[in-house]
């Protein structure tokens, strides 16, 4: 068995590395089965029906048609956390740079001439004073990776940091300093913070979380970060929103044309992730996700597809894609059961209306294994199967 990978953008080689043996290819031109990319547009590619998982190397997939893939039975894996420290790092500093006008001061510095330099530094410093974070309330809206760390530094650098996310997990809830509070609602962090950072995915219910109505609802002295996804600001009711002084400031790293050449708004040509360090944790967990589905068929970290991990000991596996129907684990067993096939291990799971079965077989007649494929194809509500032989060295 061997995979041909395709990439798109420099995917650091740290990650590609997990490829560079004798079961696959990268880039040969050969059909693929799994593709690795950053921040290729993939929205108007047409798929050819040898791949099988796309894994991003970062945490948003706006650059990916989600919905057609999962249509398709393909995987779309990300990479949550892998970029989580560096965001964090640069959403820190620019709370810093919010408050403190360090590049203004260090840019007027470099204007200044003659032997008395220090002399006119004393003097016209006061126009670069600021104010501190401590003390001051931070809210972080969205406690995924990146939000439960930075409220947790903001916590130690002295603010006071409230966080809301209705659908917190576990893990996360663990990692969460017990001094940061929980806020019951979205009103709740726009009326009472000094200064709000979103980090919450973008989708349909997402989009605009931020216009006119919440704008109004916070501190006219208030400074908006984002460093998730433009679109969940609204651009147009947030200028008008600091040109009638409803808040004070933003900071964002998503570059807009209605958002240059404004005092009060800093934006950033997309560094989030920007990171040596960011860029190969994110191809190292990208290229561990689409290795492990490929060649076992476990799903960790995908966005349309149920997580799924069973261990695999049987000669082959089914990797069955269908919708979340009544019925459909019977109808597979009982096609197994027809052609005289023994199930030695059998694990679903299901997201939303899409539900994935990975099927364990003792027989080792490829054959008859081709049978099977076929006759469960052949179910209604089936999307796709794979057939995965096991391997030693997996």
């Amino acid at each position: 068995m061997s995979f041909e990978i395709q990439t798109y953008n420099n995917i650091a080689e740290e990650g590609l590395k997990r490829f560079r043996n004798a079961t696959y290819t990268i880039d040969t031109g050969a059909e693929p089965d799994g593709i690795m990319l950053r921040s290729q547009n993939l929205h108007e590619t047409t798929f050819p029906a040898s791949v099988k998982g796309i894994a991003r190397a970062g945490a948003g997939v706006n650059n990916i048609p989600v919905e057609s893939c999962t249509s398709q039975g393909i995987v779309v894996f990300n990479t949550p956390g892998a970029n989580a420290n560096a965001v964090k790092e640069l959403v820190l500093a620019s709370l810093l740079l919010s408050v403190r006008p360090i590049l203004k001061g260090a840019t007027w510095v470099q204007t200044l001439t003659g032997t008395d330099i220090d002399k006119q530094v004393e003097k016209e410093k006061k126009q670069f004073s600021g104010f501190e974070l401590e003390g001051k309330k931070l809210g972080v809206v969205g406690l995924g990776a990146i939000g439960a760390m930075i409220a947790n530094d903001a916590y130690r650098l002295g603010m006071d940091v409230v966080g809301y996310d209705p659908f917190v997990s576990v893990d996360t809830a663990w990692n969460i300093s017990r001094r940061v509070r929980r806020a019951l609602t979205l009103d709740e962090v726009f009326r009472e913070c000094d200064f709000i950072t979103i980090h919450v995915p973008l989708n349909d219910k997402t989009r605009h979380l931020i216009s006119t109505k919440e704008l109004q609802l916070m501190k006219n002295n208030a400074t908006l970060l984002n460093f998730a996804r433009g679109e969940l600001v609204d651009n147009q009711a947030l200028v008008e929103g600091i040109n009638n002084q409803t808040i004070k400031e933003y900071i964002t790293d998503f570059a807009s044309e209605e958002l240059l050449h404004h005092p009060q708004i800093t934006v950033l040509p997309h560094l989030g992730a920007s990171t040596s360090e960011a860029e190969i944790n994110c191809a190292k967990s990208a290229s561990r996700n689409l290795k492990l589905f490929l060649e076992t068929g476990n799903i960790q970290h995908s966005v349309n597809f149920p997580a799924v991990e069973l261990a695999f000991h049987s000669p082959y596996r089914l990797a069955i894609f269908h919708k979340n129907v009544p019925n459909m684990l019977g109808a597979i067993s009982s096609t197994a059961a027809d052609l005289g096939m023994n199930i030695d291990n059998l694990i679903n799971r299901s997201r939303d209306e899409i539900a994935y079965t990975l099927l364990d077989l003792s027989e080792t007649d490829i054959t008859k294994i081709n049978a099977l494929q076929t006759a469960v194809s052949a179910l209604n509500d089936v999307i796709r199967i794979r057939i995965i032989k096991h391997q030693e060295e997996n």
